[in-house]
């Protein structure tokens, strides 16, 4: 004989079991669980009667129809993801600007990015409520009208620490657009990605750790040199730093925007370009059997121009020697020197070519050039006012990877790229989200160190059920590993939004 048994807990609870009795000797109990609300308790009921059914193996004398239970799974969908990234939306301050459909959009795309149109599809599968066209059209009109984006930058200042901020990251990237005529934006220039469609430059200032700080775009014929006054400029303006270092790649190098971030009160570290070798590396080298060590550095003043014409200045400049960048560079000197014999032996069709030397329609080796770019390979220049140990400047400058590594994230994890709007302010709502998104993403990564793409396929498959028992819906709880418990707890928060 079988029977259902509920009995009360010291916290409140009720239990529910399922007893086999022989006569009187309990044979067998099966723990279906403890209910603490009378949804759960109807719930547990209606299990231990399905058991009840399936294996009463004795016919009552009098048998009467049994309770009929119908269970039906409605759907399932990944809550705990959604509430742990508006968590962490909220966390770091985004919050603020109040806005649903925005808060939507940038979650969205984090989970799987894709057109706005679509986005609606993926809120679908979350489990969201969907806005529809229009309400994602008004609301990428908000996100111009109302300045979201300094809304973004300020809460991304205010959540970055005071060692993240002591050295500030600069670069540019391009996102081009599937079109062929251009406009007073989208424009043909120099591509990072060698396309030939129109594009945009898009400046992001990082701090030390990679967390965004500031982003801007500009015409995609614009030089890079010449995009990093007014990034920094608008963040000198909002904030009012002090003692604030930036670090930027040769392209951003330039007279002018040095003495601009002197005048700023910036400290600098910037890469220089050689265009020879550097007199003192000369001179190291000049006599026979010595050659470069590996990590060698030199630290050496040298006198630059203000601006064309000014006074000339001393500047420090670190040189510093690499092995494997020599090797590198000597493989692509090669590659380039083999190129052009194959051009003046008629092999190959004529191209640019920078040791190719053409005198009175003759072609030839420049060999003093290959010398000269032989003697570079491996030197790295870095321009700085710093007065701290050369080497200290140099681990600075490596710091740009992470520049570099955003911005992967943001065209790749986030797929920035390529952009469909065609209206500017549609393109800069569209830069909004992506840089709200990639602060979520740069966060989860500098806590847990896992990447978005794998921290959303690890997450996303834990997923919150609703079933249908008899008509009514009830909410079955996903079971979360221990590991995955951990990992929340790395990102400070329980899932909760």
């Amino acid at each position: 004989m079988a029977f259902i048994k509920r009995y009360s807990t010291k916290n409140g609870g009720t239990v529910i079991q399922v007893v086999y009795k022989h006569g009187r000797q309990v044979v067998k109990t099966i723990h279906i669980g403890t209910a603490h609300t009378e949804d759960d308790l109807d719930v547990l009921i209606a299990i231990a009667k399905g058991i009840i059914r399936g294996t009463q193996q004795q016919m009552d004398l009098f048998p009467s129809k049994p309770d009929a239970v119908e269970m039906v799974m409605e759907r399932a969908y990944p809550k705990l993801l959604w509430d742990v990234l508006c968590s962490i939306y909220c966390h770091i301050g985004f919050g603020i600007l109040a806005d649903d459909v925005f808060r939507q959009l940038v979650i969205a795309r984090l989970i799987e990015p894709v057109s706005k149109l679509d986005t609606i599809r993926v809120l679908s599968d979350i489990g969201q409520d969907m806005p529809s066209n229009a309400e994602i059209h008004r609301c990428l009109r908000r996100v111009v009208a109302a300045d979201y984006r300094s809304a973004v930058s300020f809460c991304c200042f205010e959540h970055a620490s005071t060692h993240a901020l002591s050295l500030l990251l600069y670069d540019v990237t391009t996102l081009y657009f599937e079109i062929q005529n251009e406009d007073d934006f989208r424009k043909a220039g120099m591509s990072k990605e060698r396309r030939l469609e129109p594009q945009i430059i898009i400046g992001l200032l990082v701090g030390r750790d990679g967390f965004p700080l500031e982003i801007q775009s500009f015409e995609g014929n614009r030089a890079e040199v010449k995009t990093i006054m007014k990034v920094l400029d608008t963040f000198k303006n909002r904030y009012g730093l002090d003692e604030i270092t930036v670090t930027a790649d040769a392209a951003m190098l330039s007279s002018e925007n040095i003495q601009a971030l002197e005048n700023m009160g910036y400290h600098y570290i910037i890469g220089s370009r050689l265009a020879k070798t550097p007199y003192e590396i000369t001179e190291y080298i000049k006599d026979p059997g010595i050659e470069l060590s590996d990590g060698q550095i030199f630290d050496t003043k040298q006198q630059m121009n203000l601006v064309k014409g000014s006074k000339r200045v001393a500047r420090r400049v670190i040189y510093q020697y690499r092995k494997d960048r020599a090797g590198l560079d000597l493989r692509n000197i090669d590659k380039l020197v083999y190129k052009a014999q194959n051009m003046i032996d008629g092999k190959a069709e004529y191209k640019r070519n920078r040791f190719l030397k053409i005198i009175d329609s003759a072609k030839e080796i420049n060999h003093a050039l290959v010398a000269e770019s032989r003697l570079k390979a491996g030197i790295k220049g870095y321009i700085t006012d710093l007065d701290i140990p050369a080497q200290e400047v140099i681990d600075a400058y490596h710091q740009l990877f992470q520049v570099e590594h955003s911005f992967r994230m943001s065209k790749t994890d986030l797929k920035a790229r390529p952009v469909f709007h065609h209206k500017k302010d549609s393109i800069e709502a569209h830069l909004s989200i992506v840089f709200t998104a990639l602060a979520i993403a740069r966060y989860i990564e500098i806590k847990t160190k896992m990447s978005i793409r794998r921290f959303i396929k690890t997450i996303r498959p834990i997923q919150t059920g609703v079933v249908c028992i008899n008509g009514k819906s009830r909410i079955i709880e996903p079971l979360v590993s221990i590991d995955v418990k951990k990992l929340l707890k790395l990102l400070e928060t329980d899932g909760g939004s």
